[in-house]
């Protein structure tokens, strides 16, 4: 089990000093500890361990929360179709279940790539892959959809 914040306030000792150190959609990463990252509902998730490195140190053993969007949630729904979803999510095998177009995957960066650039500061221990999705979809009362 691998449990993460990425949005919280820590009291943290660096460059040799107590701090506060805030992680706004940020996961921690020191060495040894481990981490999930997620990708878009189609792309696989990794656990990350965090390694020891000047990389590391400058980011204050922060890396990323996730791939990253390359549309924001109103250009993403005007941008792409269902259909287009569908198809990408079928392609990749994944069953979507609620969902709309603000969280479709080609919104969002490709994980792998993201990933490359944070090597000197994580390891991925293991890679999941997505069989299916439950989100709740437009229209649909959720009080904690953000």
């Amino acid at each position: 089990m691998v449990h993460n914040h990425h949005n919280y306030a820590w009291r943290e000792n660096h460059f040799g000093k107590d701090l506060w150190v805030v992680r706004k959609g940020a996961t921690p990463a020191r060495p040894g500890q481990r981490g999930f990252i997620g990708g878009s509902m189609g792309d696989d998730a990794v656990i990350v361990e965090g390694v020891e490195s000047e990389e590391a140190k400058a980011s204050l053993y922060s890396t990323v929360h996730g791939a990253g969007r390359l549309f924001g949630r109103k250009e993403a729904k005007r941008r792409f179709t269902k259909e287009q979803m569908s198809a990408w999510l079928q392609e990749r095998g994944v069953v979507l279940i609620g969902a709309d177009l603000d969280e479709s995957p080609m919104a969002y960066r490709r994980l792998p790539e993201v990933l490359a650039h944070h090597s000197n500061s994580i390891k991925v221990q293991h890679t999941l892959r997505p069989f299916a999705v439950c989100m709740a979809g437009d229209g649909e009362f959720d009080p904690w959809k953000d």
